[in-house]
C-alpha cells in the first residue's frame, strides 16, 4: 500500500511539473528561446531549453545550416502541445517570426513602437525582405533597423548564418511600395491595376536580372511582401512590343 501511495505521489508531482512547464512555454509561443543542441535523431534536432527539451523538426531547419551538439542557438516557438509524455515544444529556424523577433530585440525603436514592422517575406537561409514604417517623421525606419555602420542588421545576419536581408520602407501608395520592394533593383515606372491587384513594373535593361533575381527570388519575395502580382519588363521589351 505504501509503495502504491508513493507511486501515486510521484506521478502527481511529475504531472504538476509537466503542467508548470506547459503553462510557461505555452505563454511564450511566437517568441524566441535560446537553447543548446543536445542530440540528433533521424532528421530531428533536440534542443535543451534548461527546464525541458524541445524539437527542431526537419521541416523547420534552415537549408544549409549545420547544428552541432553543444551549439547555442536561437529558435522560434511555433507551438506547444500537450502529450501523454508531457509538453511537446515545436521550434523553428525558418519561420518569418524569427526574423521579426530578432529585429525587435536589436532595434529599440521597434520595441518602443516608433518603428513598426509591416510585413516580412522570407526564404530561409537565402533571403528575407522586411517592410518597416516610422510613426515619427524624425526617425528613419530603415536607418533605425540597419543601425550605425550596419551594426544592428549585421547581428541579425550573423544569427541567421549569412541570410541576406533587404529592409524596405513601407508606403501606403502601392506604386511606391512595389518599386521599393524590388530593391536592390532600381525601378523606372510602376503601373498598378487595383481591380486585379497586379502591378506592371518597368526597369532599365541592366536592372532586369537584378529585379527578377536568381531563379526569380527577388520578384517572388517582393510579390509576397506587397501582396501584389508583379510583372517585370525591361525598357527594350516595352519599346519592342
Amino acid at each position: 500500500a505504501a509503495q502504491t501511495a508513493k507511486q501515486v505521489v510521484v506521478q502527481r508531482i511529475r504531472e504538476a511539473e509537466r503542467g508548470i512547464i506547459f503553462d510557461e512555454y505555452v505563454s511564450r509561443e511566437n517568441e524566441i528561446v535560446t537553447g543548446l543542441v543536445q542530440r540528433k535523431e533521424k532528421n530531428n534536432v533536440f534542443i535543451d531549453l534548461g527546464k525541458t527539451e524541445a524539437v527542431l523538426g526537419s521541416g523547420e531547419q534552415t537549408p544549409g545550416e549545420v547544428y552541432n551538439i553543444g551549439d547555442r542557438i536561437k529558435t522560434y516557438i511555433v507551438e506547444v502541445k500537450k502529450t501523454t509524455k508531457g509538453p511537446q515544444i515545436v521550434l523553428s529556424r525558418t519561420h518569418p517570426g524569427l526574423v521579426k523577433r530578432l529585429f525587435e530585440l536589436e532595434v529599440p525603436e521597434i520595441q518602443s513602437g516608433i518603428v513598426e514592422i509591416k510585413g516580412i517575406a522570407r526564404e530561409a537561409g537565402s533571403r528575407t525582405k522586411i517592410a518597416v514604417y516610422s510613426h515619427d517623421e524624425n526617425v528613419d525606419a530603415v536607418g533605425a533597423c540597419v543601425g550605425q555602420r550596419g551594426q544592428r542588421v549585421q547581428v541579425i545576419v550573423d544569427e541567421l548564418k549569412g541570410e541576406k536581408i533587404d529592409i524596405i520602407e513601407w508606403n501606403e501608395d502601392p506604386e511606391i511600395f512595389v518599386g521599393s520592394a524590388l530593391s536592390p533593383a532600381k525601378v523606372i515606372n510602376v503601373d498598378v491595376d487595383k481591380e486585379n491587384n497586379a502591378a506592371r513594373v518597368i526597369v532599365g535593361d541592366s536592372q532586369l536580372s537584378l529585379a527578377i533575381g536568381k531563379e526569380g527570388q527577388n520578384a517572388r519575395l517582393a510579390a509576397k511582401l506587397t501582396g501584389w502580382k508583379i510583372d517585370i519588363k525591361s525598357q527594350s521589351q516595352v519599346s519592342d512590343s
